[in-house]
């Protein structure tokens, strides 16, 4: 009966450590976050039929302060953030698909439409940029013409105004982070 207060104990343990690393969804888990989750998972189990309680909550501490040391490092350097979840990259750029990015990341057209048709884009050619981020979640803008109507067209109509009459204003566009490689505004540097 003794294994079951220690399986009881190190769930608990683990989940108490899963808390400190504050992952919320196994979707938002980068490589080196799943790796450890592996790693305590296995950790956690051995104990039981070895009988080493405290090495196993040892060793679960020990990945999770990894954990921890290597986001905050990424929050440091992007060099580091780049190395150890990669960085985003550009799979259509006004509307044409750009099939050497997509092989870099061994990344099918295939797997690009069904990403598109999941996120309600039945067209390609709707899209001004596309991205694949890290995650592998898909981000896009889509063209004027495709976008949907806002509330700010719509004032503007309301206004008397040509909503189509206003320039588009790149100077915040995220996406121009990811084709220039670099940030457009200065960072905080709390934040890095």
């Amino acid at each position: 009966m003794d294994w079951i207060w220690k399986s009881i104990l190190l769930v608990l343990v683990g989940m108490l450590l899963l808390r400190i690393a504050g992952r919320k969804s196994i979707s938002q888990m980068s490589v080196a976050t799943t790796v450890i989750m592996i790693s305590i998972g296995t950790t956690i189990v051995q104990p039981i039929a070895n009988h080493e309680l405290g090495k196993a909550i040892g060793s679960a501490t020990v990945f999770i302060a990894t954990l921890l040391a290597v986001e905050v490092l990424q929050l440091k350097f992007n060099f580091f953030e780049r190395l150890m979840s990669g960085s985003s990259k550009i799979v259509v750029e006004d509307g044409k698909i750009i099939v050497p990015n997509l092989k870099k990341m061994r990344y099918t057209v295939d797997q690009l439409e069904m990403h598109l048709r999941q996120s309600g884009i039945s067209s390609v050619e709707d899209l001004e940029t596309a991205t694949v981020e890290p995650n592998g979640q898909l981000g896009y803008v889509l063209k004027r013409h495709a976008r949907p109507v806002t509330i700010g067209d719509l004032e503007l109509l309301l206004h008397g105004q040509n909503p189509n009459v206003k320039q588009d204003n790149n100077s915040g566009n995220i996406f121009n982070e990811v084709s220039q490689g670099e940030h457009q505004e200065p960072v905080d540097p709390m934040l890095r």
